[in-house]
């Protein structure tokens, strides 16, 4: 089991900046990646960015160059450092751990923070 608490989202103007936590617990021991995704109105959730537990990261090429994926193995976080941000970044931001091993893996997800990007 694992629980991810993310914090951070709010109201900013185009070309400002925000930056996302996600703070796991549990069995986070057995976590192969983390991630963000978000999930626009009316869009299906997609992937903005991931990290692996070797620290390799991955992003979606509309937030490549201003988008940061990172994360901070003492205090269990993963943080989304959002740069230049444009109103097609308005969305709601989820957290997500891909965990286990072989059959046993799984997602979890966090429950949501909502990121606006409007003047």
């Amino acid at each position: 089991q694992v629980q991810l608490v993310e914090s951070g989202g709010g109201l900013v103007q185009p070309g400002g900046s925000l930056r996302l936590s996600c703070a796991a617990s549990g069995s986070i021991f057995l976590t192969n990646a983390m991630g963000w995704y978000r999930q626009a109105p009316g869009k299906e959730r997609e992937l903005v960015a991931t990290i692996t537990s070797g620290g390799r990261t991955n992003y979606a090429d509309s937030v490549k160059g201003r988008f940061t994926i990172s994360r901070d193995n003492a205090k269990n976080t993963v943080y989304l450092q959002m740069n230049s941000l444009k109103p097609d970044d308005t969305a709601v931001y989820y957290c997500n751990a891909d965990w286990g091993p072989g059959l046993l893996r799984r997602d979890y997800w966090g429950q949501g923070t909502q990121v606006t990007v409007s003047s």
